[in-house]
């Protein structure tokens, strides 16, 4: 059976379709010709059935990467073809998985033929480290291409969100005189209107907000590098450079696994930056949460956002004790369990309950809902709640 594949309708009958969408094995079943239908029925069993009809699973296994290269670029060709963009994804993903075709993006020309994704790009920065010469140039046009779109999808929406929440936290009620914003003040005081003297009396002045020298809120994004958080590692790295041409957020963005490197000098170019991630290994997260702790200035204007699933490899008493004094010091301090379109992953959830007995909220947050998230917190709003009332389930504090 093809698991997870529907079928596009149309040039198919019912029974044409039943029978693309369990395999081989019901043909005498179905007993219906495919007919232009079976280039479709090809593709589909060169990955899910145990013997595909062009060989491909069969090659891979007997003559590795010079034998199946030919016919595994052929099949790309065709599933995109006939099959559309989401499914095309799905399809590439399982191919992954399931033929071990990691290698098919160690060659420029599979790569061109590749539906770029984020989990496309996640992979390339994972072999970023094994990818050969001549294909590197070819997987930073792909890696371009998906961030390019993101940025357009994205950057909008953030920028807008964060604008909107400093202006609300800047506004000035007790202006100076050459700060108020008199078209604000008269229409916010026409009830106050006094016919015999044809004039208003303001009872309240609205100004501008105070132009100040340094950043409202200094912004750390603390992200996991371990492979589960491939995704969640792409777009942090995208919001991350959105923030940084923000000139009233400083941001800072910081990678690890058992180690801890700050990127914040390549967040002007997030494709060189995705380029200087190291996915996998082990999880330290104490460790990146004292190294945030030693970068923040100024702790009552510092959101720090920790992206990680909380499987701790490093010091947990630690951790929830460095937890304890950033809450204390008057840090921001939120946990997102992914930022990726999946939802909620998997995560410790014993100690994402004691970060939230300490003030740390923990929940999965999908690219969409950031910028309403970054909003809320430098709005100074329970993140907490704002998350429940996006339908984010949050982490209990562990009893």
């Amino acid at each position: 059976m093809n698991p997870k594949i529907s079928i596009p309708p149309g040039a198919q009958s019912g029974v044409q379709r039943w029978r693309l969408v369990l395999g081989r094995e019901a043909e005498s079943t179905c007993g219906t010709p495919l007919g232009a239908a079976a280039e479709m029925d090809k593709a589909l069993s060169a990955l899910y059935d145990p013997e595909g009809p062009d060989g491909m699973r069969s090659k891979e296994r007997r003559g590795g990467r010079g034998g199946s290269a030919p016919s595994v670029a052929r099949w790309l060709g065709d599933i995109r073809k006939y099959f559309p963009a989401s499914v095309v994804q799905v399809m590439q993903h399982d191919a992954l998985e399931r033929l071990n075709l990691r290698e098919m993006l160690l060659q420029p020309e599979m790569l061109c033929n590749v539906q770029a994704d984020v989990h496309l790009v996640a992979n390339l920065i994972a072999l970023s480290r094994v990818i050969p010469a001549g294909t590197k140039e070819t997987a930073r046009m792909v890696v371009r291409k998906v961030v390019d779109e993101l940025m357009k999808r994205l950057d909008e929406p953030l920028r807008a969100a964060i604008s909107g929440a400093l202006d609300r936290s800047q506004r000035n009620r007790r202006p100076r005189h050459s700060e108020i914003d008199w078209n604000r003040t008269i229409r916010s005081n026409l009830k106050h209107w006094q016919a015999e003297f044809h004039t208003i009396v303001p009872e309240t002045l609205l100004g501008y907000g105070r132009k100040t020298r340094r950043p409202q809120r200094e912004v750390v994004l603390c992200i996991d590098q371990s492979g589960s958080m491939a995704a969640s590692v792409v777009y942090s790295s995208i919001f991350g450079a959105v923030m940084a041409t923000l000139p009233a957020v400083a941001t800072r963005l910081v990678v690890f696994d058992t180690a801890v490197v700050d990127l914040s000098e390549q967040l002007d170019d997030p494709v060189e930056l995705l380029f200087g991630v190291q996915l996998g290994g082990g999880t330290d997260i104490n460790g990146a949460v004292a190294y945030c702790q030693s970068i923040i200035r100024e702790p009552r204007n510092t959101i720090l956002v920790l992206i990680s699933d909380l499987y701790e490899g490093g010091v947990e008493a630690m951790l929830l004790r460095r937890a304890a004094e950033l809450v204390d010091s008057g840090v921001q301090f939120i946990t997102l369990l992914a930022l990726s379109d999946e939802g909620a992953p998997a995560y410790d959830r014993d100690l994402a309950g004691k970060l939230a007995a300490l003030g740390v909220p923990s929940f999965a947050c999908t690219p969409d809902a950031f910028p309403g998230l970054m909003a809320a917190a430098i709005r100074r709003d329970d993140v907490a709640t704002w998350a429940a009332g996006q339908g984010l389930v949050t982490s209990r504090a562990a009893r």
